[in-house]
C-alpha cells in the first residue's frame, strides 16, 4: 500500500511517499509563497492593450503573471485568479508565478496534506518523517546527482529544462539501461517537473533505443508525463506538469533557505538535557532564521534558542546542539 507521510515543520511542510516500506517520492511546501491552487483577488497592475495577459499584485506585494483576462480588463481593477504555478528562482532571475482568471470561490493556499488528499492519495500526518528518508532526499538535491554500479547521473536545472547527464564506463547499451532506475528515482524523489532532458549514451541500433524506451516507460509509469522516443544521439525529452518547485531547484538557487529549514528541523528533534538549543551556521543561513520560526522552535522544544554565526562554515556546514 502506498501512503504519504506529512511532517508539518517550521517554515516547511514535507512529505514522503512510502510504498512497501520504501521511500519513492517527496513533496514540500514553503508557507508564505504563492502556491498552486490558491484562489485570491489580485489587482491588475500591467496589461498590454488588447492582450489577455498581464500582471496582478496581491495583498502583501506578491505578483504573478495572469492569463485569460477579459477583453475589457483595465489596470487598477481587481480580478479573481487561481495560481497555477509558483515563482521559480533561477540563475540571476526568477520566473514569475503564473495565474489565470477564474470564477471560483476564494481559497487560501492548501496545506500539503490537503493537496495530497485532494488528489486521492492516502495521507498520514506525523510528528517526524522517519530518518533518514527526508535527509537522504535533501542530500541528493545538494549533490545534484547520484552514482550507480558502473556509472553516475548528474542533474543540471536550467531555465529551459532540467538536464540529466548519464556517464560511466559500461558498454553504451548496458550503461543506458542501468541508468534508467536512478534517473526515475531522482525525478520522483526530488519532485522534478516541467521539461526534463536526459542525455543517454549514443545508441546507433534501433533495438537498443527501443529497449531503453521500454525501460523508461516502466520506470515512470506512476508519474504522469509525455515523452519522446530516444533519438539517434541518445537524447530523450520528458514533459510533465510544472506545479511545484523541485528540491533540486531549491538546492541550486535557494540553498541557504533550504539549509535554514533543515537546521530548524534538526533542532526541533534534538534529544537530551539542557536549557538552550544553539544553532551554529554560516551568517547567510543565520540571517534567514525569521523570529517567528525561532519562536516556534522555542515553543515546540521547550528550550531557549541561541544563534552562533560562523563565517568559516560552508552553507551546508550548520549544526544544532543542546547546551547547558
Amino acid at each position: 500500500m502506498a501512503e504519504w507521510l506529512v511532517e508539518e515543520g517550521i517554515g516547511e511542510e514535507r512529505a514522503v511517499l512510502f510504498r512497501d516500506g520504501e521511500a519513492v517520492a517527496t513533496r514540500h511546501r514553503w508557507p508564505g509563497e504563492l502556491q498552486s491552487g490558491t484562489v485570491a483577488d489580485g489587482r491588475l497592475i500591467q496589461r498590454s492593450a488588447g492582450s489577455a495577459r498581464g500582471m496582478v499584485s496581491f495583498e502583501g506585494g506578491q505578483q504573478a503573471l495572469v492569463k485569460r483576462l477579459p477583453a475589457n480588463a483595465s489596470e487598477g481593477a481587481s480580478y479573481r485568479v487561481r495560481i497555477t504555478r509558483p515563482a521559480i528562482h533561477e540563475q540571476g532571475r526568477s520566473k514569475w508565478a503564473q495565474a489565470e482568471v477564474c470564477d471560483l470561490p476564494e481559497a487560501p493556499p492548501p496545506s500539503l496534506a490537503a493537496s495530497l488528499a485532494a488528489e486521492g492519495h492516502a495521507v498520514k500526518t506525523v510528528r517526524r518523517i522517519p530518518a533518514p528518508f527526508w535527509v537522504d532526499a535533501v542530500t541528493d538535491a545538494y549533490a545534484a546527482g547520484r552514482g550507480f554500479a558502473g556509472g553516475s547521473i548528474s542533474l543540471f536545472p536550467t531555465p529551459a529544462m532540467t538536464l540529466i547527464d548519464v556517464d560511466g564506463d559500461l558498454a553504451p547499451r548496458d550503461l543506458a539501461l542501468a541508468a534508467v532506475p536512478p534517473v526515475a528515482e531522482a525525478i520522483a524523489l526530488l519532485d522534478i517537473g516541467g521539461n526534463i532532458g536526459i542525455d543517454f549514451p549514443t545508441l546507433p541500433a534501433k533495438a537498443d533505443r527501443r529497449a531503453v524506451d521500454q525501460a523508461l516507460d516502466e520506470a515512470l509509469a506512476s508519474r504522469p508525463h509525455e515523452r519522446t522516443a530516444m533519438n539517434g544521439f541518445g537524447f530523450v525529452q520528458i514533459v510533465a506538469r510544472l506545479e511545484r518547485i523541485s528540491l533540486l531547484h531549491r538546492a541550486r538557487f535557494q540553498r541557504p533557505a533550504l539549509v535554514a529549514r533543515q537546521l530548524l528541523r534538526d533542532a526541533e528533534h534534538l534529544e537530551g538535557t539542557g536549557r538552550t538549543i544553539e544553532l551554529t551556521a554560516s551568517p547567510a543561513v543565520i540571517a534567514l532564521l525569521a523570529e517567528d520560526w525561532l519562536a516556534q522552535l522555542r515553543r515546540r522544544s521547550g528550550r531557549e534558542v541561541a544563534l552562533r554565526p560562523d563565517p568559516a562554515l560552508a552553507i551546508e556546514g550548520c549544526h544544532a546542539q543542546i547546551v547547558p
